[in-house]
């Protein structure tokens, strides 16, 4: 992308100047990264290695955690990076590269919330035509739909944030290359670019937040009217793990993103950014293999084999 701004680099301020609290954030976001990479990865080398993960729940779930690692290792390393060295500055296009790949992956999360909502619509209430409801040409062809409409929504927030000029203006009060925060450092008339953040925002939220809402009403219902304890525990214990994930999720998004960044405010705005972009990756993983039995007895699965592999090999 061309720099029509004259701007070069960005300073990003950080979350704190207080130079005491530097190595307690560094050690704090590493801990957490690491926590994050050994989760996501650890989920998706539990549903490879496992065939009773090959399931279209747990094919989901294994892009989710996919997504979760990419979006982490976007920002997180650079926040570490920044608080370990004391150098925050990042080049124009690095910024451009950090802020298109975090809205491609935060995209891409928000639809696959709604397509494993779909997907517990279908086990739950369609149960006798699951298997032919959730074939592996449509969970390929939904994922695969879910990484298409985030390309396309990143470019045109990517392309429409950077047409602004900045006028050599380029501390940005925040950790990462957040689209708000570069938006305020704006000098030119940017209300057309806040309506269309606005706006396609809300169309991808809701959009995917509708569906949801949908799958969870059919789901509820289904599950009121179920005479069998076993059941409805079952019913409710597949989809209380997503519900979780999804209020998490959404409820951080919201609040970051639909509304204008008059009323933008930086110091609440980065723990809320903290949150969404280093936290709910982390919760994730933990979320989904905390309650599910599958998950544990493929864990144990491994854990029991790598044992005897090792005792083998003595």
């Amino acid at each position: 992308m061309e720099n029509r701004t004259g701007v070069t680099e960005f300073l990003l301020l950080g979350l704190t100047d207080d130079p005491h609290l530097q190595l307690p954030l560094f050690l704090t976001f590493f801990l957490i990264y690491t926590i994050t990479v050994a989760g996501n990865l650890g989920m998706i080398l539990l549903i490879l290695l496992d065939s009773r993960l090959h399931s279209p729940m747990y094919f989901f779930l294994g892009h989710l955690s996919l997504v979760d690692f990419c979006s982490s290792s976007v920002v997180t390393p650079t926040v570490m990076a920044g608080l370990l060295t004391g150098n925050k500055v990042i080049s124009y296009n690095a910024c451009v590269a950090q802020m298109f790949l975090f809205a491609v992956f935060i995209c891409v999360e928000n639809y696959l919330f709604a397509v494993m909502a779909y997907d517990r619509y279908a086990a739950v209430c369609k149960p006798l035509h699951y298997t032919t409801i959730m074939t592996t040409k449509v969970c390929v062809g939904l994922v695969l739909g879910c990484y298409i409409c985030s390309l396309l929504n990143a470019c045109i927030q990517i392309g429409d944030t950077f047409s602004l000029s900045f006028c050599n203006y380029n501390l940005v009060h925040h950790f990462f290359c957040d689209i708000p925060a570069l938006m305020v450092l704006s000098c030119s008339d940017k209300h057309v670019s806040e309506l269309v953040l606005v706006y396609l925002v809300s169309f991808h939220i809701f959009f995917a937040f509708l569906v949801i809402s949908a799958s969870y009403i059919f789901i509820f219902g289904t599950i009121l009217r179920m005479h069998s304890d076993t059941g409805y525990r079952k019913a409710l214990s597949t989809c209380a793990s997503h519900f979780t994930a999804v209020s998490i999720f959404y409820g951080t998004n919201i609040f970051m993103y639909l509304r204008p960044t008059s009323s933008y405010s930086m110091d609440t705005d980065k723990i809320s950014s903290v949150f969404y972009t280093i936290v709910i990756p982390m919760l994730n993983p933990m979320v989904y293999s905390l309650r599910n039995k599958e998950v544990h007895n493929a864990f144990l699965k491994i854990k029991h084999l790598f044992i005897l592999s090792k005792l083998n090999k003595i």
